[in-house]
């Protein structure tokens, strides 16, 4: 069975740095691109994704035979016309330019061209997101950089106006941190919310989440705040307000339920748990069964949770299913949960909880086992 490339493999490799010199040196015949290609690659082995972009960063500014803006020019001239040219084709971009943008962080930081640097960035952006880079100026120039933002969230080019919400958010994944109030951004996101692009809407999302880590109440007003005002389309808000909310529904807090439109005290009943047996080898599928009934037709947001017995802080929160509950009628549930460890949770042998969390609301669990012979 072959193995997946990792990522950082596919993002930066000698072929993509090979090209990064070849189009620098197209826009720029005094950049020497073999030797550019051969001091980033001899060092990329021992480097992961981040280390990679830094270095390739670096390995620009060493090679180029110009400073200051003609630098900056030089870089911009080097983008083939299009990100679609470039071989993008998502709207995130291609990693082969995340040290372009990584570049203009590190050594365009200057107080004397701050506008033709953040030019530079809302051009890269669509060739790959640059909110990492924009972390650096936002530290260092927070003013200007705010209101530059502002500017970005009405630009014409969808991938610009997702840039303002996403460089501000307060806890960007793989990013520095800013220090900045986490409501900081909130005129920005009153702009956004409605915009017709999924792309900036999930970064909308994702922004209000972070700031519902410590400030939920403000979350749940913007958000009830949002509907009142009918700008946006009933699914999309639908959709900003579940991933917004996402991690206080898994928490079971109940203003998050009756926002999404969940009873936390309806009158469901929840059979036990049903499962083949009790004991599960890692790397089996953990197979169960339940059911809900309810006096009248009621909306439920179900969940199941598994939780270490001897850690219970250390629980699986994972969604089942949302859907109505016919009066009378027997809602079957049905689930086959892969026991296997994620990049992000490990899943270790020993004995667990299995429980179902019904419009935030958690039921009585079910004792099972986990073994350490893989299947």
């Amino acid at each position: 069975m072959s193995s997946q490339v990792p990522m950082k493999e596919r993002a930066l490799n000698p072929d993509r740095i090979a090209r990064i010199g070849r189009e620098m040196q197209a826009a720029c015949p005094g950049f020497d691109a073999t030797s550019f290609t051969a001091q980033v690659t001899a060092d990329l082995p021992r480097l992961e994704l981040k280390a990679r972009i830094a270095h390739t960063a670096e390995g620009l500014h060493q090679h180029l035979p110009v400073t200051g803006l003609a630098a900056l020019d030089t870089l911009l001239r080097s983008l083939p016309a299009t990100p679609e040219a470039a071989g993008a084709d998502t709207d995130f971009g291609l990693y082969i330019y995340a040290p372009h943008s990584a570049y203009i962080a590190a050594h365009q930081l200057h107080a004397d061209y701050l506008d033709q640097a953040f030019a530079a960035l809302a051009t890269l952006t669509p060739y790959f997101s640059a909110e990492d880079a924009v972390r650096t100026f936002l530290n260092t120039y927070p003013q200007p950089t705010l209101a530059v933002a502002a500017t970005w969230a009405a630009a014409s080019d969808h991938r610009v106006r997702r840039l303002a919400s996403e460089a501000l958010r307060p806890h960007l994944p793989w990013s520095v941190g800013t220090g900045l109030a986490v409501d900081t951004a909130l005129p920005l996101l009153d702009v956004l919310y409605a915009d017709s692009s999924r792309f900036v809407t999930t970064s909308v999302a994702n922004h209000l989440r972070d700031i519902a880590r410590t400030r939920p109440e403000l979350v749940l007003a913007t958000l009830t705040r949002w509907r009142t005002e009918g700008r946006a389309a009933d699914a999309e808000l639908a959709f900003i307000t579940r991933e917004a909310l996402k991690a206080r529904l898994k928490a079971g807090w109940a203003p998050a339920y009756t926002l999404t439109g969940y009873d936390p005290q309806a009158a469901i009943s929840v059979s036990p748990l049903r499962l083949p047996h009790s004991e599960f080898r890692l790397g089996d599928g953990l197979a169960f069964e339940a059911d809900l009934t309810a006096p009248t037709d009621t909306p439920v947001h179900v969940m199941y949770v598994l939780t270490r017995t001897d850690t219970p802080a250390a629980e699986k929160v994972a969604h089942l299913i949302r859907a109505t509950v016919k009066a009378s009628t027997p809602l079957h549930l049905a689930k086959t949960h892969p026991l296997r460890s994620t990049g992000t949770a490990a899943l270790a042998p020993g004995s667990y909880h299995l429980a179902l969390q019904v419009n935030g609301r958690r039921h009585p669990p079910t004792l099972l086992r986990i073994t350490n012979h893989p299947a």
